[in-house]
């Protein structure tokens, strides 16, 4: 598996590199002298979405969580982690949950109350997604009548569309995580470290328990929702300040439907050549040239480091420093108490 994905960033590599290479370098050059600096206010917007995300799963979190042990300033830097994994790293889309997982136990919650929440999170998320790329498909039908290029997208997604259904059948009724447990136990002769961390049947109870809170869902799916709408200020704004001014509705439409396009094809790290080609496909449609949208790919790869590179260090960082505290933790452990110590 890890080969593949390996595999599947290198080829969305090479698409990114000829999709780049052939167009107008001289437009795409003026397109960032016009812009200049300004650019730089992207940065600190993306906080903006992700924190309407981070309410989100602060939601799903609260009544678990009584004392604010993870609170929200604290769940906005993980979050921020784990986007930064995710769109930086090649873990699959998947890599960044576990890393949020440890971090939010680190404040002494139970393990499968983080994972629970991660895993319902995540879930909703595809929901959102669906409802944000239906919204975009509308939008741009709506605004061009054409519905021609569209029909690889809307195919693509009511081909992905069985998987939340019955992602979302299991996890309520298929007692998912604890047949896991049973299958790992059984692979590996016995329990093992993996099976003690996982905990299925308490993990597959609070995954239950959230189903029985529907409006709790619907306030995440609402968060989250906002978010990505919020999200396509980016798009909006950079155009804006690289002089390819578009309207907020074809900002929210194009920036839905190459969501879309990375949401079908997760495998590719960081959407390499997925974003790219879906910003000059749908680019198109609503009258942005080639050059311009591939400007904004770029824009967008340079706030995805810039924002999230930080993350990352400052995550290793506070690795490093748990890993301090617990050696000087054994350290003192093993010292003799010299002072109560008598000589014979």
């Amino acid at each position: 598996m890890k080969y593949l994905v390996y595999l599947a960033g290198l080829l969305g590599l090479a698409a990114a590199v000829v999709l780049v290479v052939h167009q107008d370098w001289g437009a795409i050059r003026n397109a960032f002298d016009h812009a200049g600096w300004a650019l730089l206010w992207l940065l600190p917007f993306h906080a903006v979405p992700l924190l309407v995300d981070v309410m989100g799963w602060r939601a799903l979190l609260a009544p678990r969580d009584p004392q604010r042990r993870a609170g929200v300033p604290f769940l906005f830097w993980v979050g921020a982690v784990r986007e930064a994994c995710n769109r930086l790293l090649p873990v699959a889309n998947i890599g960044g949950e576990i890393v949020g997982i440890r971090l939010v136990k680190w404040r002494g919650l139970s393990g499968a109350v983080v994972a629970g929440s991660v895993v319902i999170e995540v879930l909703l998320t595809l929901v959102s997604q669906y409802i944000f790329a239906a919204l975009g498909i509308l939008l741009l039908i709506g605004l061009t009548k054409h519905i021609g290029t569209l029909n690889s997208v809307i195919g693509g997604l009511v081909a992905s569309l069985p998987l939340p259904i019955v992602l979302i059948y299991l996890l309520r009724h298929g007692q998912l995580f604890s047949r896991l447990e049973a299958f790992v136990e059984k692979a590996m002769g016995g329990p093992s470290r993996f099976t003690e961390l996982l905990d299925g049947s308490r993990l597959d109870e609070e995954i239950r328990a959230y189903y029985r809170e529907p409006l709790r869902l619907a306030v995440t799916c609402t968060w989250q929702l906002a978010g990505f709408i919020l999200g396509s200020f980016e798009t909006w704004f950079a155009l804006l300040l690289l002089g390819y001014p578009i309207t907020v509705w074809d900002a929210i439409a194009i920036e839905a439907v190459t969501q879309s396009l990375r949401h079908i094809i997760f495998f590719v790290p960081a959407g390499l050549g997925i974003q790219e080609g879906g910003l000059v496909l749908f680019g198109n449609i609503i009258g942005l040239p080639a050059d311009a949208a591939i400007a904004l790919s770029l824009v967008k790869r340079a706030r995805e480091v810039g924002f999230g590179l930080p993350m990352l260090i400052s995550w290793q960082w506070a690795e490093a420093h748990r890993l301090r505290l617990g050696w000087r933790a054994r350290s003192s452990a093993a010292l003799p108490d010299t002072q109560n110590s008598k000589p014979s």
